[in-house]
């Protein structure tokens, strides 16, 4: 009888610790919102208020009016989604031809290709700058997107994915008389939608959080994305908190929102990927 009683302790001990964990990550941004629906100057009183005296929607339409943060989303949007979609097509492409189709030197080039995988990014930052330079993409959308268009990341994750497609059902296919990249689509892309899903929530989130390549490329205010703009916002409102947090929470709403539209097939790939490693 004790085994039973010291097994259920554990599991009270786990949830409890687990819930804690999840209140101390959920406090500030709950702050974060509260402070983003204080009147002005509240949320840097002292002792600081958890909870608005007053709620007001002021700074959300200060954002939207004066500060012209549509253009912004707009930019953050199209660039997230543009880049998400493009980085799908291609890592799939790529990872699937490094996992199956045979040609000279294909695990050599993934070899030296995975190395990149130990190279902080800001090494790569200043060359990569040059070469957009020279192809006359500085201070546009496509200077941005490019560089996010394939990654070694994505393309070692599909690649590894990939490889528990059976040769059997590939070569069958071939046999009917399927091209490649009818095989590519009709077969390879529903055997890893799992894997897709999970790269498109790491690419989206990666883009819509990046403010070092877009600060280095973009240089024109209609062009920036949200993290470069709520930047040089807090550098012209210093003091203006609730200003801030409430250009904070609209830059965390789309990412909570894709993720939780995407996190049943995220939780697929991400137990897939451990099964069949």
């Amino acid at each position: 009888m004790a085994r039973p009683n010291h097994r259920a302790v554990s599991q009270i001990v786990l949830y409890v610790l687990l819930v804690l964990g999840a209140l101390i990550a959920l406090v500030p941004m709950l702050w974060m919102l509260s402070a983003s629906l204080m009147p002005t100057g509240e949320a840097s009183t002292y002792p600081p208020h958890f909870l608005p005296s007053r709620v007001t929607f002021a700074h959300y339409g200060e954002l939207f009016t004066r500060l012209n943060l549509g253009r912004y989303l707009f930019n953050s949007a199209l660039i997230a989604f543009v880049v998400t979609g493009l980085s799908l097509v291609i890592n799939s492409m790529a990872g699937y031809a490094f996992a199956k189709l045979r040609f000279r030197g294909r695990d050599r080039a993934f070899r030296i290709l995975s190395l990149g995988l130990v190279l902080p990014v800001q090494v790569a930052m200043l060359p990569l700058f040059l070469l957009m330079k020279e192809l006359h993409l500085i201070n546009t959308y496509w200077g941005v997107i490019i560089p996010g268009m394939a990654s070694i990341f994505g393309i070692f994750l599909i690649r590894q994915y990939a490889l528990s497609i059976p040769d059997d059902m590939l070569d069958a296919a071939r046999i009917d008389g399927a091209s490649e990249l009818r095989i590519y689509w009709e077969v390879v892309v529903p055997g890893i939608l799992p894997i897709l899903a999970t790269l498109a929530i790491w690419t989206f989130l990666a883009t819509w959080n990046d403010f070092m390549w877009p600060l280095i490329v973009l240089s024109d205010e209609a062009h920036y994305t949200l993290p470069v703009a709520l930047a040089n916002l807090s550098g012209e409102h210093v003091m203006d908190t609730e200003l801030m947090m409430a250009g904070s929470v609209l830059t965390v709403i789309p990412v909570l929102a894709v993720f939780l539209f995407l996190q049943r097939y995220y939780i697929q790939g991400v137990m897939a990927g451990s099964v069949k490693g």
